[in-house]
């Protein structure tokens, strides 16, 4: 990111962030600003497979606004997730939402055979080029479990 690019506070990111620089750019489309996320799985602080991370900055928000997004802190952070799989980079209320429906679906059906399965998966959306913020998300009235009218307010 660039220096000063959040001095009006933390947002979401979105595809053609006009914060990040072209280094940085690079670095997210091969992943390799993932690696340092390595060194907290041998320090034990993070998992290979388990929800991933969201920004402190953003979580207490999240959790006023989310029901059960304080119960994906059950099982330590992964570097691979079934939601950042299955639904690609969140970048908003309404994306994290639907990213929560799979993460607690993982805190459910979690098994080394499941750990296996996202850690393919996680491989193969990583090899494909543009997904990253691709949601495939339903309706935002489906996710936060609100009427669009009452959603277009806040």
């Amino acid at each position: 990111m660039r220096t000063s690019s959040e001095d009006d506070g933390p947002r979401w990111s979105d595809s053609d962030d006009g914060r990040i620089t072209w280094v940085g750019r690079i670095m997210r489309r091969t992943h390799i600003d993932e690696m340092p996320q390595l060194w907290n799985v041998l320090r034990g602080e993070m998992t290979l497979v388990g929800p991933r991370p969201e920004r402190p900055e953003l979580i207490a928000e999240l959790e006023r606004s989310l029901t059960y997004y304080d119960r994906r802190h059950l099982e330590q952070p992964g570097i691979a997730g079934w939601a950042q799989a299955r639904c690609g980079y969140g970048g908003s209320e309404e994306g994290t939402g639907w990213k929560l429906c799979h993460d607690l679906f993982y805190l459910k059906h979690r098994s080394v055979y499941f750990d296996f399965v996202i850690l393919l998966e996680n491989v193969r959306v990583s090899l494909q080029s543009g997904v990253q913020f691709d949601v495939r998300a339903p309706q935002e009235q489906f996710i936060l479990g609100r009427p669009a009218s009452e959603l277009q307010r806040s």
